[in-house]
């Protein structure tokens, strides 16, 4: 696995109250992961990324729903993510500091 494979597999994180809850209280973070990603795959690159050791990966596939748009319907685009659990002493700051003044 190259290195430009594995820092294509993480989009983004998805930051919400429950993803935040679940990093607090469960050492939990979720991501916006490519469609083809492996767990495997989400488990490297979140280690080289973010310089951590994970413990645990679950991936789970999320379909589009369907919107309205006046009179026609369309359809979101379905996308993975994947809840990445870390051994206990790691944690990831997604930048959430004060900036200096």
């Amino acid at each position: 696995m190259n290195d430009e494979r594995l820092m294509n597999i993480i989009l983004s994180p998805r930051v919400s109250e429950k993803t935040a809850r679940k990093a607090d209280m469960e050492n939990q973070h979720v991501f916006s992961v490519a469609k083809d990603a492996k767990k495997l795959e989400v488990k490297k690159a979140v280690e080289k990324m973010f310089d951590v050791k994970v413990d645990r990966v679950r991936i789970m596939n999320v379909n589009g729903k369907l919107k309205r748009f006046q009179r026609q319907f369309g359809k979101t685009k379905d996308w993975k993510k994947a809840y990445v659990r870390l051994k206990e002493g790691f944690d990831i700051n997604y930048g959430e500091g004060e900036a200096n003044s």
